[in-house]
């Protein structure tokens, strides 16, 4: 089942361990089984977007894996798998690459598309953005972290490697769309020691250029 002409491989996101608030996230808001802390894990975005009902299900027929979401919007379909074995999800990503035909560096390689750090932000404020907050709830006072990835998919990448490198809270992330965005909070340090642990993982992927 080879990939169309006009076929784009969006995103290809491999995440080796997912970190305690991005499992507990995660799980909030998955449509099909949640992950927990400590699996492996895939993010998969693709243009047309029905191309994840047929790739998907190649993937399930043929490895151990649990379908977390499989979504399709306007323009782009994103899917994502998860497993206590990391074994099991590489193994998910090689069936997703035979079942398109394609290398993984077909990938489009994401951008930081924008970013903000917002100091002592302010309660009026923190109590704006909390009322559509689906994470941990930002406080008067700390330090703010603001991104958007493109591909969208991405984003996953940039929020787990954020949480390794520094203890700051997750707030928000959506991974559909032409930008995928979060919200980080915690200590100005921590927030910009995740902020170079999440441009690290954005910069160090190859693949095309948008």
């Amino acid at each position: 089942m080879a990939a169309q002409p006009e076929f784009q491989l969006r995103a290809f996101c491999h995440l080796d361990r997912i970190q305690p608030q991005f499992a507990a996230f995660v799980g909030k808001i998955a449509s099909g089984a949640p992950p927990v802390e400590g699996m492996s894990s895939l993010y998969v975005e693709m243009a047309p977007g029905n191309w994840v009902f047929r790739v998907v299900d190649k993937v399930l027929k043929a490895v151990d894996v649990q379908p977390g979401a499989q979504l399709v919007e306007r323009q782009f379909g994103m899917f994502e798998v998860h497993s206590m074995s990391q074994a099991e999800v590489l193994r998910a990503g090689e069936v997703v690459l035979d079942c398109l035909e394609l290398p993984f560096e077909s990938r489009i390689a994401p951008r930081i598309a924008s970013e903000q750090v917002i100091t002592n932000v302010h309660p009026a404020q923190a109590q704006v953005l909390n009322r559509a907050n689906m994470g941990t709830m930002i406080e008067g006072g700390q330090t703010m972290l603001v991104m958007e990835v493109e591909p969208a998919a991405y984003i996953t990448i940039a929020a787990n490697e954020a949480e390794k490198a520094a203890p700051v809270f997750l707030n928000h992330m959506s991974t559909v769309g032409v930008y995928g965005r979060m919200w980080l909070s915690g200590t100005e340090s921590d927030i910009y020691a995740a902020r170079e642990g999440a441009a690290n993982a954005i910069n160090s992927i190859v693949g095309r250029k948008l």
